[in-house]
């Protein structure tokens, strides 16, 4: 490398349409997944105070919201449920129920906006009593492999309503694999699965417990599942595993305090990558720009670039559709 001044690296800077041409990472719409929660009811919007400019829709109002999406490029929404409090037991069992929020949100969004990707989380979260993804002993440990036997019939049974992307979250060994087998043994050849490969036990789901109705319910952590944020070699771990079972892309959970994980993850496997920008990250940006201390269109791309020039290929975030309509100008 020459040196200055023969080598003046603000030279490419002095105009836009440089910056343009030596842009060395690209964000555009289909790099977007919008998560978005189901509400019962019907033309029911409830905005979730920990999460300010988001909200919970009914089944109705999620289908008009995947139609903003694909008309701006997004290509894939991501769904949670707000399950009723009495439909909530100790086993999950409503995740089975064909008919369950889920599903009938699924089947609206497949009849009325088929070209649009549908990713369903698989846990039993947002269906047990005690606000954890899986079944408990008598000592309140989510035992294992009970619990993947119960997230093969919630997959299947998101599958058969037309899921596209099943995306298990639950942090529970082996259930990729029986996952796929059972997608593969019913038929579901096409069907997607996005592991939650490395997802960590954090500090930022507060928000999203609010969303999906867990917050309060939840007895203890989820430390014994989910993984210890000190840890990275365990992550690549527990990524080389999913691929082994079957995942076709990963994800890592939360975004930005875990850069280091999805660089390390795409260099190692070189495999589809996502993040999640996760609710307590969204809420923080907008404390922020509420505060006056950012604004939110600039901060709202740099963290989605971040993202990108770290090795993703998408990325779950709730300014999904904000980010689609700045891209978009």
């Amino acid at each position: 490398m020459s040196h200055y001044p023969a080598t003046r690296l603000r030279r490419p800077r002095a105009s836009a349409w440089s910056r343009r041409m030596h842009a060395e990472t690209t964000l555009t719409s289909a790099d977007l997944i919008w998560p978005l929660f189901i509400a019962e009811g019907r033309g029911v919007e409830e905005p979730i105070a920990s999460l300010p400019g988001v909200s919970r829709w009914s089944v109705d109002g999620i289908v008009a919201r995947a139609k903003e999406a694909r008309d701006l490029g997004i290509p894939c929404i991501a769904l949670f449920p707000n399950t009723q409090p009495d439909r909530r037991t100790d086993d999950g069992k409503e995740a089975l129920n064909p008919d369950n929020l889920m599903c009938r949100a699924i089947r609206a969004l497949k009849d009325a906006v088929p070209d649009i990707g549908v990713l369903t989380d698989v846990a039993l979260d947002p269906y047990t009593s005690h606000g954890h993804d899986g079944l408990l002993d008598e000592s309140g440990y989510v035992l294992n492999d009970a619990t993947a036997e119960v997230l093969v019939g919630q997959a299947l049974n998101q599958a058969a309503a037309g899921a596209d992307i099943i995306a298990p979250s639950d942090m529970m060994d082996g259930r990729v694999g029986l996952i796929r087998d059972a997608l593969e043994a019913d038929g579901h050849v096409n069907v997607q699965i996005m592991s939650y490969a490395a997802k960590y036990a954090s500090g930022f789901y507060g928000p999203f417990r609010d969303a999906v109705g867990s917050r309060g319910l939840l007895k203890g952590d989820k430390k014994t599942y989910q993984m210890d944020p000190a840890n990275a070699e365990e992550a690549l771990r527990e990524v080389a595993l999913d691929l082994a079972e079957g995942a076709d892309s990963v994800m890592v959970k939360p975004g930005l305090p875990y850069l280091d994980i999805i660089l390390r993850v795409k260099d190692r496997f070189e495999v589809p990558v996502f993040a999640y920008q996760v609710s307590g990250e969204y809420a923080m940006l907008e404390a922020a720009v509420a505060a006056g201390a950012a604004e939110r269109d600039a901060v709202v791309l740099e963290t989605l670039m971040a993202f990108k020039r770290a090795g993703c290929s998408g990325v779950l975030t709730y300014h999904a559709l904000h980010a689609a309509k700045l891209l978009a100008k």
